[in-house]
């Protein structure tokens, strides 16, 4: 005896399957793009009249930007490594800046009685 349900794997408002049940689908257009890896990624894009293809597409192996060019691929982002607090303050102040902000946070301090 087998038990089951009826209608396992469909869901409710489902209806019947097939092309034939619901027409034709759109012509489409799939494009190579190219990445620094050698890697090829090919979407598919709608054939409509006057559709712009971009010039760039996201690799689906590596993640790096693709072209439409296997000889010249886009080159990989440059990635900028991680800076401290302390390092975005330096590019901003000189050691001399520092040293006056230095002085008059502890004259302050100095002059309310907090250090001597």
């Amino acid at each position: 005896m087998s038990g089951g349900n009826a209608i396992r794997g469909s869901r409710i408002g489902a209806g019947p399957m097939g092309e034939a049940e619901r027409g034709e689908s759109a012509p489409r257009l799939a494009i190579s793009y190219y990445c620094a890896r050698g890697h090829e990624t090919r979407p598919a894009f709608s054939q409509e009249a006057g559709a712009d293809l971009p010039a760039e597409w996201d690799c689906q192996r590596c993640g790096l930007p693709a072209g439409l060019d296997p000889d010249d691929p886009p080159a990989p982002p440059r990635t900028e490594p991680y800076k401290t607090h302390l390092a975005y303050v330096k590019e901003r102040r000189s050691d001399a800046d520092g040293q006056a902000l230095l002085d008059e946070a502890l004259a302050g301090l100095r002059q309310r009685g907090l250090i001597q």
